[in-house]
């Protein structure tokens, strides 16, 4: 059941023209992550403005990408929704249209107790019957965070419970998860949500959820493949620039990745409301600072 090895998943966005979902340039945007070394597509990550899209759209989105990508690399949807009976729904719909794993978040807004956290992955996890990915991420989910005890107890009762994906930077309570975890099942897979990727390998990663992917995919693919081969010292020029990009980007979020892949030729409109872009000056100061990274000379313009 847990036989889904993560790796490098790009996380794309989603492209929008006078408000609808553009599938025509998804369908770009898919090649091109198919083309850049992506080993898996998560959709519609945050990046992909999932909260702003309605559960139609949503399935919509998985269906056509898992038609459009036709298996050459798998698909992972992202499921998470505020209310347990939701994305238990859209759990089942991404094991039907033919994904290979989910990946779910606590639930939206509320702050429920660590035994209400259990409950709300396992129905997740039985809706879907394949692999489920959690996903910490207390700065963005009101400061709650999936105790490692839970991850255990989710690893008790799920077979398809495959690991988690962390977005904390914390890295003793990345240490202390993942040595709980392969107490308990030794395939057990911590994966890295940001592009922080030596100290997360360090520690015992062996995935990485990117969603600079969009921006600078050959950097990425350069930074994870040092860290799998476990060459943290070559891999530190490529750290700092990735990080001075997910600095610039974290900060001006899903309107500062459209204004990147418009300034790379790879426009995908505008994000949608209640998100707004960038204004000119803002535009200019993140161009500038992604420059800065000294890396985007070398790669791909345009969709080709």
């Amino acid at each position: 059941m847990t036989a889904f090895k993560f790796g490098l998943v790009h996380a794309p966005v989603t492209p929008f023209a006078n408000g609808r979902i553009d599938f025509a340039a998804y369908a770009k945007v898919l090649d091109f992550h198919l083309a850049g070394g992506a080993e898996g597509l998560a959709l519609p990550m945050h990046v992909g403005e999932s909260v702003s899209l309605t559960v139609t759209e949503r399935e919509a989105l998985l269906e056509f990408a898992v038609k459009h990508v036709k298996g050459r690399i798998p698909i992972v949807a992202h499921v998470s929704e505020a209310g347990t009976a939701i994305a238990a729904s859209l759990a089942g719909h991404a094991a039907k249209t033919g994904a290979a794993a989910i990946i779910a978040t606590v639930p939206y807004y509320w702050t429920p107790p660590q035994h209400m956290l259990v409950e709300h992955f396992s129905t997740i996890g039985e809706a879907g019957q394949i692999p489920l990915f959690v996903l910490n991420s207390p700065a963005e989910m009101n400061e709650v965070e999936i105790a490692s005890k839970s991850v255990v107890e989710l690893l008790h009762r799920l077979p398809n419970m495959a690991g988690l994906i962390d977005l904390s930077l914390d890295w003793q309570y990345m240490i202390e998860v993942i040595t709980v975890a392969r107490a308990e099942r030794y395939d057990f897979q911590l994966i890295s949500g940001t592009e922080y990727m030596i100290s997360a390998a360090a520690v015992g990663a062996t995935g990485m959820l990117s969603p600079l992917s969009s921006i600078a995919p050959k950097l990425i693919g350069k930074l994870y493949a040092l860290c799998m081969a476990e060459k943290f010292t070559a891999a530190r020029p490529a750290q700092e620039q990735a990080a001075i990009l997910f600095r610039a980007l974290r900060d001006a979020g899903v309107a500062g990745f459209k204004t990147g892949l418009r300034a790379l030729g790879r426009d995908c409109g505008a994000p949608r409301p209640p998100l707004t872009g960038l204004d000119d000056a803002d535009a200019k100061s993140l161009l500038a600072e992604i420059s800065s990274a000294g890396v985007m000379s070398s790669e791909l313009r345009g969709w080709a």
